[in-house]
């Protein structure tokens, strides 16, 4: 599929070179470019379907998605490259975890299938479980067995598509797969690798090689590096699909999350990055690997880091959907949910659109609006999903506190980190959020990733490149009405559970 790699130009990088990111997520992708001080020169942004042949699936087509918005950012970010200005580096980054099969010569045997929303392989999940039993994979691999996991889904592809998995070598996630088209290389980083349970050993750093036949037998696996390790360079061929010139080096990248936590500073222990996006996702940096059974624990962007995360399966996604629904604008939809008070006059609502990832991991929960009355409008069901993925964030909060995890700084990133959301995440939680001077998303994260590779930054750098710029603090009149609702939220979850796994059997 590649030629040969090419070598770095001169065997040297640019020292006032720009820096390339690209990030693959679930409904666009983002590519930038960045002067190593920091400073955003451009950025360019395309929009992708995600398809779902059936319910609790969720693909994408590397070609067509992750290949095809990677060519058409880096050809229009090029083409508006300032005179004289050169590439040192590129990072990309993906959502993740992903499986993607491909064959000997490196082709797609089949879509990828997508991270914890795709929930196809549970049958899998319970018979992974109940042969490593899942204490011990909690112990080994730092994360329980879910929907997010790699292991289950190999498994699901053996049993399920065996001429697919028959003609299968290779399995690369979003960030390796553009890696490899790049550069020729077969790596995945350590961070990545750690949400590939059960087959990673998060202590020892390593793929655990028998799980691996065991799960997946005939399979060749990827090298393992860090994200910001540079792993080869643009080949020829690659040069010729991309406009990148040849030589350029490529640092391996990682999950968006990772990316986009490196981007924003949250690298020291008791940083914690809160995304905000099609889902919700809390990253926090640990001393040492913890575990919980309703959390994730991984390795970090870093070498010698260490993670504890979380994840919603919905925030945005929901106000997408009412935004849809009513024919409604954001900015309408805002101002009607900003004029009511804390607590949308008496609507209560459970975030769980999609199932839930952390901290229940239930796949059939259902999303749920209670309190309705005839008196309600678009704007208090606006309020009530902002505040809803708010009680969220705040559960997960309190799981990530009883593993001892205790966020002492919160970072507020994404597209979805507007004025009143993060307010009334704040008022919510009762604790400030920091906001960068740019929240543009992963891709900004890949750049300096891609600097800290080539030599032109240091991971302490980025304090200069994206400081804080505004702190959002909590009200207290309204975090002593979210107290009280944050109960009833609570309760609701469990007073439902039955009947919702009921209406997903219906799907």
């Amino acid at each position: 599929m590649t030629s040969a790699t090419a070598p770095p130009r001169n065997g040297l990088v640019s020292r006032n070179g720009l820096l390339l990111g690209v990030d693959i997520g679930t409904s666009s992708s983002k590519g930038v470019l960045v002067r190593p001080d920091g400073t955003l020169v451009a950025s360019a942004q395309r929009a992708h379907a995600t398809s779902t042949p059936q319910p609790g699936w969720f693909e994408h087509d590397a070609e067509s998605v992750w290949w095809a918005d990677f060519r058409s950012l880096t050809r229009e970010l090029l083409a508006g490259l300032p005179a004289g200005d050169t590439l040192a580096a590129v990072g990309v980054s993906g959502i993740g975890p992903c499986l993607l099969p491909v064959d000997e010569k490196g082709t797609p045997v089949r879509p990828a299938i997508l991270y914890g929303v795709d929930a196809r392989a549970g049958a899998e999940i319970a018979e992974q479980n109940e042969r490593y039993g899942p204490e011990e994979i909690i112990r080994r691999c730092g994360s329980p067995l879910t929907s997010q996991a790699i292991g289950p889904k190999l498994a699901w592809l053996r049993r399920h598509e065996p001429d697919a998995y028959r003609a299968t070598r290779r399995w690369y996630m979003a960030s390796s797969y553009l890696v490899h088209r790049l550069t020729g290389r077969y790596v995945l980083d350590h961070h990545s690798a750690s949400q590939c349970t059960p087959l990673y050993d998060l202590a020892a750093r390593t793929w655990s090689q028998e799980r691996c036949e065991e799960i997946a037998p005939g399979l060749r696996w990827p090298e393992l590096v860090w994200p910001s390790e540079v792993v080869g360079a643009v080949s020829r061929d690659a040069e010729a699909l991309t406009g990148l010139p040849a030589g350029t080096p490529v640092v391996a990248g990682t999950v968006d999350a990772w990316a986009e936590a490196a981007g924003v500073g949250v690298a020291a222990p008791g940083d914690l990055m809160l995304m905000y996006g099609t889902t919700m996702f809390l990253v926090g940096i640990v001393p040492q690997p913890l575990t919980s059974p309703r959390l994730w624990g991984t390795a970090g962007a870093f070498p010698g880091t260490y993670c504890l995360a979380a994840g919603m399966a919905t925030s945005g996604a929901v106000t997408g959907w009412l935004r849809d629904l009513t024919g409604t604008s954001y900015e309408q939809l805002t101002a009607e949910a900003a004029a009511l008070p804390p607590g949308a006059e008496g609507l209560l609502m459970l975030p769980y659109f999609a199932g839930e990832r952390t901290p229940i991991f239930d796949p059939d929960a259902r999303g749920l609006v209670h309190g309705l009355t005839l008196r309600h409008g678009r704007g208090h069901l606006y309020r009530a999903v902002l505040e809803a993925t708010a009680y969220g964030v705040r559960h997960n909060l309190a799981a990530m506190t009883e593993a001892g995890a205790a966020a002492e700084r919160l970072v507020a990133v994404g597209g979805g980190a507007r004025a009143l959301w993060t307010r009334i995440v704040s008022d919510v939680t009762g604790r400030e959020q920091h906001l960068p001077r740019h929240t543009i998303g992963a891709a900004y994260g890949d750049a300096f990733l891609a600097a800290v590779g080539a030599g032109l930054a240091g991971p302490g750098d980025i304090a200069h490149w994206n400081p804080t710029v505004e702190v959002v603090a909590p009200e207290a009149t309204a975090s002593t009405v979210y107290d009280r609702l944050y109960g009833l939220y609570l309760d609701l979850y469990p007073a439902t559970r039955e009947a919702a796994h009921v209406l997903a059997r219906l799907n």
